[in-house]
């Protein structure tokens, strides 16, 4: 019996030796990737979305932003011209909204906002038999343009890209929102995609 004991004693302490190997290894494990993962949130924090207004000090290659929050910024626009990241130019007065890196203060995106707005125009894309659009105005207010199906109702910028919240029809109130990549801004042309669509407009003369 005494031998037996002593078995039986020898196996459940092994077993819990296991056991308590295993525990230390897993929070060994475990601490790595969460310090991994903390040092990603930080660096991804760096960008923001900054609101203004362009100022009578921007150049060719520098926009000066009086911000909404009161600040003034100088952000050198080089590398996002040659990444074709400035989308509708930009003069004094000009409303903006930059996609900024607030640790290098270089810009990620740069939008004017002014140029933006306004009413946009394309043919249908089911048939081409008729005109469609949509009006985006101050405010961050959309409008639908010959889209009984579709109703816009809000727009804005954020991070660097273009969200518009619409409604369709027979959906009841349930809004929709939907973000678009920018491809081209100007006097004349707005062109932005999605996952799954590409819109080209004119504006509207």
């Amino acid at each position: 019996m005494n031998i037996m004991k002593r078995i039986l004693n020898f196996a459940v302490v092994a077993v819990m030796a296991g056991m308590m190997t295993q525990c230390g290894n897993n929070n060994k494990t475990n601490t790595a990737p969460a310090d991994e993962g903390d040092t990603i949130a930080v660096e991804q924090n760096t960008l923001a979305m900054v609101y203004g207004i362009c100022g009578d000090g921007s150049a060719m290659n520098t926009l000066e932003l009086y911000t909404d929050t009161g600040d003034t910024l100088n952000i050198a626009l080089e590398k996002a011209k040659e990444d074709n990241k400035v989308f509708g130019g930009y003069s004094v007065g000009d409303r903006m909204a930059v996609y900024l890196d607030k640790k290098t203060m270089n810009p990620e995106v740069v939008i004017n906002e002014s140029t933006l707005m306004g009413n946009w125009l394309m043919p249908n894309p089911i048939d081409g038999s008729s005109i469609l659009g949509i009006s985006i105005k101050d405010g961050g207010i959309a409008e639908s343009i010959n889209q009984p199906v579709i109703i816009f109702k809000t727009w804005r910028i954020i991070d660097g890209k273009l969200e518009i919240t619409l409604v369709r029809e027979g959906g009841g109130d349930e809004q929709e929102t939907n973000t678009y990549t920018l491809d081209k801004l100007d006097a004349d042309s707005l062109i932005f995609f999605g996952p799954e669509d590409r819109f080209e407009y004119g504006r509207k003369k």
